[in-house]
């Protein structure tokens, strides 16, 4: 409203006593005005960009969707079974833990056993659970036959074994429940062998979990036993946390949640340390008949190690 009441004042008239602009002076001119009049204009005199740039809106059809994220690198550890790794965990827990070292001197060295495809293997240890071994090894071998027919152990072949064909060889109808589950589970791409020794030790332990019948125990010893992963600490084993309160004198068995701690200085061997704790508990039982009580229940510990331990 004030510029329509009062008038712009008349520019100012030449001096004829000076020369004319030349035109490179006059584009000068004018950029020092367009500088001062619109602070983003160029001093080149072109205010072409000084005019808002109109947005060309794209179609949702034409926007291609963004390609998914790379997954994370990790690069695995080298299984107990590489050549040199058992030797070099046993000399990080001697020098790591005094009072291992002392169990590592008495007890007899760690000895693993050949790889065996995850499948069978993780199937062979549905078949022990819970069973002495004069029952589980005969059921087992009858299970390897009856497979026979369809080609061997494989998906596809439990998948075409009903559970009256597996209970007629001894496998009660829930673990025929838990074969199947893990026959479909590999058989759709679930999960797979080559995933199975690929993946870290977490995400591996979320994937076995997931099969009826595989709770944590269950993959701790086959992560440990089976592909011979170097740093599990199966935390949930009572003979485990038996042997930790024997080495170091404590007055009660520790519970899961403080095994963590207490064996945190042997990463990244804790399953060699492990296994020591379990000939540490075995030991001490044998030599004192009054312990034998505390290992009560504990016996499939003993048989999932030698289930995961395939002989040469």
């Amino acid at each position: 409203m004030t510029d329509s009441i009062w008038p712009l004042p008349p520019p100012p008239m030449p001096d004829p006593t000076l020369p004319s602009p030349s035109p490179s002076t006059s584009v000068s001119s004018t950029a020092v005005v367009s500088v001062s009049a619109n602070p983003i204009s160029v001093l080149d005199g072109d205010d072409s960009h000084s005019r808002p740039k109109k947005l060309r809106k794209l179609s949702p059809d034409s926007t291609a969707p963004l390609p998914p994220p790379p997954p994370p690198f990790f690069l695995l550890p080298r299984p107990l079974s590489a050549p040199g790794e058992l030797d070099a965990a046993i000399r990080h827990l001697r020098a790591a833990d005094p009072h291992l070292a002392a169990v590592i001197d008495e007890l007899e060295p760690l000895s693993l056993h050949q790889f065996q495809p995850p499948f069978l293997t993780l199937a062979r240890s549905i078949i022990h659970q819970q069973l002495a071994p004069k029952a589980a090894v005969p059921t087992y071998e009858r299970f390897l036959k009856l497979c026979e027919v369809h080609g061997g152990v494989s998906p596809a072949a439990v998948l075409a074994l009903s559970a009256e064909h597996l209970r007629q060889i001894g496998i009660s109808a829930r673990k025929s429940s838990y074969l199947h589950d893990l026959s479909r589970k590999f058989h759709t791409g679930v999960l797979s062998d080559a995933a199975i020794v690929s993946l870290d030790d977490r995400s591996l332990l979320s994937l076995l979990t997931m099969v009826e019948g595989i709770g944590t125990w269950s993959a701790h010893m086959f992560m440990i036993f089976s592909l011979h992963r170097p740093d599990i600490l199966p935390v949930g084993d009572a003979t485990v946390r038996r042997g930790v309160q024997v080495l170091y004198g404590l007055a009660e068995t520790p519970r899961p949640s403080q095994m963590e701690q207490l064996c945190e200085r042997w990463r990244p061997y804790r399953s060699v340390g492990s296994w020591y704790m379990w000939r540490l508990s075995q030991a001490k039982a044998a030599a004192t008949p009054s312990a034998v009580g505390l290992l009560a229940g504990a016996p499939h510990q003993s048989l999932m190690m030698d289930t995961f331990q395939v002989d040469r």
